[in-house]
Parts: structure tokens; sequence; C-alpha cells
């Protein structure tokens, strides 16, 4: 027996901004939400600095660029603008009928934001805008310079704490609870005390996958633990193979973990990629040079490396004005690892950044398990394909927080039977450092046949460990996480946005997108579908 239950109409894996999206649009409709957050209760003025040493639960504290969105009233701008860059970014897999809702919903999601209190940098009665890599024009809101997560983060977090929202600081999700393919709830651990929370609609928004690799711009709680909760509650998960490496993640040899970000608004406000002999890196590589998309950059960066044999590229920061000033996370985050600004270059290398796949949902962000829904960088809406434009992430987890909610709306008021709560057993798992490096040295940037067949022996015979505690569970979610990335990475023989073949080289005519669930102990693929790049508004179901 449970020591702890509770009953609900919606709850929440995660507290980024999908998540607190979702619960705030919930509650405001009066349903009874319930929000899991793995962190610890944050302090909102430590949130509003930004302060880059201490360690945040949520991905959307770290975002730095800021929200890719159309203002309807800009007149050099427009959705099927956005969709262009978007569909090109997404190198042929991203999916013009989910796409361009979630763009044109943008704008009033982010009106919603600001009355929530989110301030966006503006002057004279319009938001500032900066451009990154991939957009045609310059469409980017921000806050506090390069502080937008942390603001957007403040925002929600002290909207939540003036709701009815219950939260619970330091809890995790062991599974999603099911009765005959349909939810009624999550079974979850809070100060080492097991509980339930019953509820005919549960939301995942946990965010991506990071800390699979050795280095990354996640926050050490990006552990892949939507995807396997997902996928052991019956959900698909698609186009996992697409992990977006930054261009510029601060260079600190030996560092391992969450690693500083260089904000790629710093190369739309001038900043210059240069190898150390201050020849630029993307010259000729690209018609948007240091803006190409960022599997185009990244690979530019990764290749200057080789060439010159250094362990780093530089980004040449004397051409931006005030950078202090504009970026002082950036800036605070350089001092942090002992580096200064002063010096006019910083030391960047590529960094794992973004999951663009992910949990299977239709544009209202339910799954294939009844009940269940997925939002922000855990789901694979369509949105991404095969590499993310820039800024869209904040702009997804934004519109399907929401869509999210109208879904609980419709759901609320349903009876759910109280099943049998599975112990938390055992799931295969690796030393954390041994996972980390095998799929750093072999399903980063570059995969190849014989180094996937690698991993994925390694992971095959990965030992049967207890998930006795969060840690023991999110080692057993990076495993079959790393298990669904390297399958998914066999599967596609051609290379294609952020998924690179060397004996595949070559991109094929047609994309195809491919989904995969659990069956007993294997990932088996249970869908291929072609994805269309002819636009055209879907209708919301």
């Amino acid at each position: 027996m449970t020591a702890t239950q509770r009953c609900a109409d919606l709850v929440v894996i995660g507290a980024g901004i999908a998540g607190l999206t979702a619960a705030l649009s919930a509650a405001e409709r009066g349903l009874d939400v319930v929000v899991l957050n793995k962190g610890s209760r944050w302090d909102p003025d430590a949130a509003r600095s930004a302060t880059p040493h201490a360690e945040h639960s949520t991905s959307t504290f770290y975002a730095q660029g800021g929200i890719a969105v159309v203002d309807p009233s800009v007149p050099d701008d427009s959705v099927g603008l956005h969709l262009t860059d978007t569909l090109a970014a997404g190198a042929g897999l991203a999916d013009p009928v989910a796409t361009e809702p979630i763009l044109t919903d943008g704008w009033p999601a982010v009106a919603q934001l600001v009355r929530r209190g989110a301030d966006f940098d503006s002057a004279r009665g319009r938001f500032l805008r900066t451009r990154e890599g991939g957009h045609s024009v310059r469409r980017i809101i921000h806050a506090g310079g390069d502080a937008t997560g942390a603001r957007v983060q403040a925002a929600l977090g002290a909207a939540v704490g003036r709701s009815p929202v219950t939260v619970i600081d330091e809890s995790w999700a062991s599974d999603v609870l099911t009765d005959d393919g349909e939810v009624v709830g999550v079974a979850y651990v809070h100060d080492g005390v097991r509980g339930v929370a019953w509820a005919p609609t549960v939301l995942i928004a946990t965010g991506g996958v990071g800390h699979v690799y050795a280095a990354t711009t996640n926050p050490a709680g990006a552990t892949g633990d939507g995807i396997a909760l997902a996928l052991r509650a019956g959900a698909a998960v698609a186009d996992l193979e697409f992990v977006q490496f930054h261009p510029t993640m601060l260079y600190v040899p030996g560092a391992r973990g969450r690693r500083t970000l260089v904000s790629e608004a710093v190369r739309g406000e001038g900043g210059r990629l240069v190898d150390a002999a201050g020849r630029s890196v993307t010259a000729g590589v690209h018609r948007l040079g240091d803006l190409a998309p960022r599997d185009v950059v990244a690979r530019a960066v990764r290749a200057a490396m080789e060439r010159t044999g250094a362990d780093s590229v530089y980004l040449d920061i004397t051409g931006v004005d005030d950078f202090e000033d504009r970026f002082p996370t950036v800036t605070a985050g350089v001092r942090a690892s002992g580096l200064d600004v002063s010096g006019g270059r910083l030391p960047v290398v590529p960094g794992a950044h973004y999951l663009c796949g992910g949990i299977v949902t239709d544009i209202d962000g339910r799954t294939g398990v009844t009940g269940l829904l997925a939002a922000g960088e855990t789901a694979r809406t369509g949105l991404h394909g095969a590499n993310r434009l820039a800024s869209n992430s904040l702009l997804e987890g934004l519109v399907m927080g929401r869509q999210a909610a109208a879904q609980a709306v419709e759901r609320a008021g349903r009876s759910v039977a109280e099943v049998e709560v599975p112990g938390l057993g055992v799931a295969q798992a690796l030393d954390r450092t041994v996972l980390q490096d095998a799929m750093s040295g072999r399903v980063a940037l570059d995969r190849d046949a014989q180094g996937l067949a690698e991993v994925a022996r390694l992971l095959a015979d990965a030992p049967e460990r207890a998930r006795r505690d969060l840690r023991a569970s999110e080692d057993a979610a990076l495993a079959l996480t790393a298990k669904a990335i390297v399958t998914a990475a066999q599967t596609r023989q051609e290379s294609r946005g952020c998924h690179a073949r060397t004996d595949f080289p070559d991109k094929s005519a047609i994309g195809v997108s491919r989904s995969f669930a659990l069956v007993g102990d294997e990932l088996v693929t249970v869908a291929e579908r072609p994805v269309s790049q002819e636009a055209g508004v879907s209708a919301r179901s």
C-alpha cells in the first residue's frame, strides 16, 4: 500500500515552460492540477538573476536566445515565412500540417505569457528582436538580454505560486499507470516515500536527454525520463536519432556534464566563428554563413577542428556592441568557468543540446495511449523534423502546453480505476560515465554501422539494477533512451539534418519518419510515414 494518495484532473510531470503553461491553463479553467517537479523549490529571485553557478532543474531556465514568434503587425515577417524557415531547417522531416498551427498560435500564446508576468525587452512599445541561425528575418524576442529562459521560468513559477496548482517538489515519477490502455494516474516518489496521483489525464513534460552524452548544455535532470516513462506505458517514440548539437558550447578542457551555452544570438548580433588563425569557420559552407542551420554550423566547427588539430574553434565577439550588457548570462557563465571575455574570443565546441524527436503526439498533444499527453522537448509533434530551427522550442512549449490543458479539460471528471501500483523493480542500467563516453564517441555528430553496433551490444548487455532511488531511476531512463536513439540511428541508413552516417552520406529522396514502441524488452518499428513538405493548416480535432 502506498503511503500517499491523491486525486486530480491532471498530473503534469515536469516544471518547465510546457508543464507550467499547461498547469496554469488547466487550473484557470477549474481543474485540480498536480505538478511533479524533480527539482527543488526554486527561488524566484535566483531565477531572475540567471546565476550560472547554481543548478536549476529545467532546460527552460537555461534558454538564452528567446522565442521565435511572428508579430502580425510586423510588415517584413509572416507565419508563411516562419514556416518556410522551419521546413528548411527540418531537412525534409518537419511536418507542415503540424507546424503551421503551432506557428500561428505563437502570438496568442506569447500574449498570454506576458499577461502572466513575462517581461520581454522592448523599445518604443515594441519587442526588441534578434536573429539566429536559419531565420531569414529578426523574429526572436528576448528578455534580460540573454536571460529569456530564466525570466520566463520566473514568471511562470510566480504565477503558479499564486494559483491553486499543487506542486510536489523533489519528486520523481516512477510509472505512468494505465488500465486497459487508458491512463489512470502516476506513481511517484517524494522524500523516499511512494505516492500515487490518480487522474484521467497525465502530461509528460520532462524535457530532454542531454545527459546521454558526456558534455551538454542541459541541466542535470535531462536524463530522458519522459521517453522511458512513455515507452513503458505503451506510447510510441519517433525521430530520436535527431539529437541536435549546438555549435557553440563553451569549451573547458576535461569538463563533463552541463556546460555553458554561448547563445546563437551572439552570432546574430555580429559574432564570428573563426579558427585559431582567424579564418572563418563557415566560409563557403552555406549561403547563411555563421547563421546557417545548426547541424551545418556544428559540422563546420568540427571540420575546422579536424583541419587545424585544435581542441576548439573561437567565437570572435569583438564585433558585438556592448557584449557584457547584451549577453550577461553568457558573460557570467564564461567567468564562472575560469575564462574571460575581455580577450574578444571565446573557445567553443559543439555540444549535445536538443532532442528533435520524442514521444509521438498529434497537434493536440495526444499520444497513442488514451489520456497520456506529451509536450515540450520530450514530445515529437513534427515541428522540428531532422533539425530544430533556433528558438522554436520555447514557442512549442507555450503552444503545446496550452493545447494539453484543453485536452485535460475535455477529460476532466472521468472516473479512473485504482489499479495495483507496481514496485520500483529492476531495469537495465550502465555506469553513467561508461554510457556517456560510448554515446559521445560513437553516436554523436557522426555515426556508422560498426560504432552503432558496438554501443548497441553494450546496452543489450547492461546488467539489471534496482530502481531504488532517483539516481538509479535516471540511469535506467538513460539506458533505455540511449537504446532507442541507437536503434533509430541504425535504422536510418542515410544522412539528414542532425543525423550523419559516414557509411551512408547521402540524403534519401523522400523523408520518412519512423516510430518505435517497446515490445517486451525490445524496441520495434511500429510505423513508417513519408513526410510531405506541402503546407496547409490542419484543423484541430
